[in-house]
C-alpha cells in the first residue's frame, strides 16, 4: 500500500441494505482497488448518528436523517487507498442519485436524494473522525495485499 494512502469511511444505508446492494457496493469498492481493512453490520444508536451528522445540525434535513440512518441495519466500511476520500466519492456520485452520472454507484443503482445508498468520508480530516464513530483503533487491519503492485506503479520509488 502507498505510504501516503488514506482510509476512508463508506456507510452502505439502510435502503441499499434493505435492497441487497451490500455486495454490489463492496464489490465495485474492491474493483476500483480500495483495501478493505474494516467491516461490519450494526444498528446505529442516536448517539452515534448525532456524531456522524453533527455537521447537519440545524439545516431542515438534519431530524429526518437522524430517523433515516436508524431506520434498519448498516454496513460500514473502512477503507485504504492512495488519495481514498476523493476516489470514493468520485466512485458513489452525487449526492442526488436521481442526478447522479451514470457509470456511479448512486448513477446506476438509486434515483432518490434522501434515500441515497451510501455515505462517504468527505475528507482525511472528516475520515478520522467517522471511522472513530463505528471502530477502535485496532480494529483497522494491516495487510498486505498481493495485488498492489498491479494497481499502484512502484517503478519510481513512488507510487504513481
Amino acid at each position: 500500500m502507498p505510504s501516503d494512502s488514506e482510509a476512508a469511511l463508506v456507510i452502505i444505508k439502510p435502503d441499499a441494505v434493505q435492497r441487497g446492494l451490500i455486495g454490489e457496493i463492496i464489490g465495485r469498492l474492491e474493483q476500483k482497488g480500495l483495501k478493505v481493512v474494516a467491516l461490519k453490520m450494526v444498528q446505529v444508536s442516536e448517539e452515534q448518528a448525532r456524531r456522524l451528522y453533527a455537521v447537519h445540525e440545524g439545516k431542515h434535513f438534519h431530524d429526518p436523517l437522524l430517523r433515516f440512518i436508524r431506520s434498519a441495519p448498516v454496513v460500514v466500511v473502512a477503507v485504504e487507498a492512495k488519495d481514498a476520500c476523493a476516489v470514493i466519492r468520485r466512485l458513489l456520485g452525487g449526492t442526488n442519485s436521481a442526478e447522479a452520472e451514470p457509470g456511479t454507484v448512486r448513477g446506476d443503482l438509486g434515483l432518490s436524494h434522501r434515500f441515497n445508498l451510501v455515505h462517504a468520508s468527505d475528507s482525511p480530516e472528516t475520515a478520522r473522525e467517522e471511522l472513530g464513530i463505528f471502530f477502535e483503533p485496532d480494529d483497522l487491519l494491516t495487510y498486505d495485499r498481493a495485488l498492489d503492485g498491479w494497481i499502484y506503479d512502484y517503478s519510481t520509488g513512488e507510487p504513481i
